[in-house]
């Protein structure tokens, strides 16, 4: 059971999801394995304070973890019996030695990914202490477990990626004899540590991918990713007023919704699953009654319709044109070793005889692309684009799903159109400016 941020927001918000976890036991269920997210907007915090530390603005960045402390004490409120100064003084610890930490990179100007990966653990670290003792002032027994000892990673910092075999093995050795005893295990989500024990991160979302990570080690019968909405909707509410649930979904189609935007799931989370086929279901802490979303590994198709409907914004085309690739083999390879050169991943591909578009979202190495893009090929960008992405299993078994969504957007001009080789999404990449409109024909073509 994985809840987010705003699930552990406050203490009303612990004893929200103290009540969801004893729910679960008189189900006649085991102990859960429980993952937390640090308090809501907390990461943020710790991003800025360690921006903070590079630029040498000490007494800033000070006052910014006094604030921070202070709202964790206010939060460890939830715990009222004798395990309260216990809490208390484990927590004060951890910000005395982020508090040192800072201090020393202020004092340096250089904030490392291995050191930012540091500063960042803090926040799953205290709060994942808080609700362990929570859970004992409430009477369910609970065991803080350091993710850190569990979570083995490699030393790529700030985007970590788990070393299956070696965190299977601490999982069953360390979680496994907790829950054996009764005991639910709590741990901080989105944190790891390399073999040589050094602190990293999986990257911003990572808090899901943790979850599924310890689930599939312990071969659970689900995995329940707890946030702040009934679960995955057919469109970015946001954009769509009063989108559907989406009651049931693949996990091929969950991870196109994911990776093209719905912000529900993060889009590692489910690999794990996917190994195992393990069920994800996402609910809601505030209405746990509510029966969300379950991901499987066949879904549900929608009555001849489409799933659903996911937006990327302010996404980048780059155009790259040359006679070269006319007939020419190499020219493609030449092409996309230049954005591995640079470590940026592409979206959306589409190609002619002599000219090929690329989507990019991350734009900070785009001026290095382009000049090595120059060298053999004329090459320009575009930017304040978008990508929509109509996302269903029915798009395999009924053509007329893909004409339907196109003739909806005949009006909105469409800079790039694909349809990947699986059949299972159509996507759009359009002007930024046009998403909101673009997303509401689609949204009332297929959901009205």
């Amino acid at each position: 059971m994985k809840f987010g941020g705003t699930s552990v927001a406050d203490p009303d918000a612990i004893v929200r999801l103290i009540d969801i976890v004893r729910q679960q036991l008189t189900k006649g269920a085991p102990a859960p394995v429980v993952v937390v997210s640090a308090l809501a907007g907390v990461t943020d915090r710790l991003v800025s304070i360690a921006q903070l530390a590079e630029e040498g603005a000490v007494e800033r960045a000070a006052a910014e973890l006094q604030s921070l402390l202070e709202r964790h004490i206010r939060v460890a409120a939830a715990v009222t019996s004798v395990s309260r100064d216990g809490v208390l003084a484990d927590v004060r610890h951890e910000f005395d030695e982020l508090i040192g930490l800072v201090h020393a990179l202020a004092v340096l100007r250089e904030v490392s990914p291995r050191s930012r990966d540091a500063v960042l653990a803090v926040g799953e670290v205290v709060s994942s202490r808080i609700v362990s003792a929570a859970f004992e002032d409430h009477d369910l027994p609970a065991a803080w477990i350091d993710a850190r000892s569990v979570l083995v990673t490699d030393a790529e910092h700030n985007a970590a990626a788990p070393d299956m075999e070696a965190t299977c093995a601490r999982a069953t050795a360390r979680l496994a004899p907790v829950i054996g005893g009764g005991r639910i295990p709590v741990l901080g989500g989105f944190i790891g540590a390399t073999a040589a024990g050094i602190t990293s991160t999986l990257g911003r979302g990572g808090s899901d991918y943790s979850a599924a990570i310890f689930g599939a080690c312990l071969d659970v019968a689900e995995i329940q990713i707890w946030t702040d909405v009934d679960g995955m909707l057919t469109a970015d509410p946001r954009i769509v007023p009063q989108p559907r649930l989406v009651p049931q979904l693949s996990f091929a189609e969950a991870s196109e919704l994911a990776y093209f935007g719905a912000k529900v799931l993060h889009p590692s989370t489910i690999l794990p699953a996917v190994a195992k086929n393990i069920p994800v279901r996402i609910l809601n802490s505030r209405r746990p009654l509510n029966g969300g979303t379950l991901i499987t590994a066949d879904g549900a198709p929608a009555n001849g319709q489409l799933t659903a409907i996911a937006c990327k914004r302010d996404v980048t085309v780059i155009d790259i044109t040359s006679t070269r690739m006319l007939m020419a083999h190499g020219f493609l390879r030449r092409l996309f070793e230049v954005f591995e050169r640079f470590g940026t991943a592409v979206d959306v591909v589409t190609t002619s005889e002599v000219s090929v578009s690329v989507t990019v979202d991350d734009t900070r190495r785009l001026d290095a692309i382009l000049d090595n893009l120059h060298t053999f090929a004329e090459a320009s960008c575009e930017r304040d684009m978008a990508i929509i992405c109509a996302v269903g299993e029915n798009l395999r078994a009924d053509a007329t799903l893909f004409a339907r969504a196109v003739t909806s957007l005949e009006r909105i001009p469409l800079r790039l159109v694909s349809q990947a080789a699986s059949r299972r999404n159509i996507t759009f990449v359009l002007r930024d400016a046009d998403v909101p409109h673009a997303m509401m024909r689609l949204h009332e073509s297929f959901f009205r």
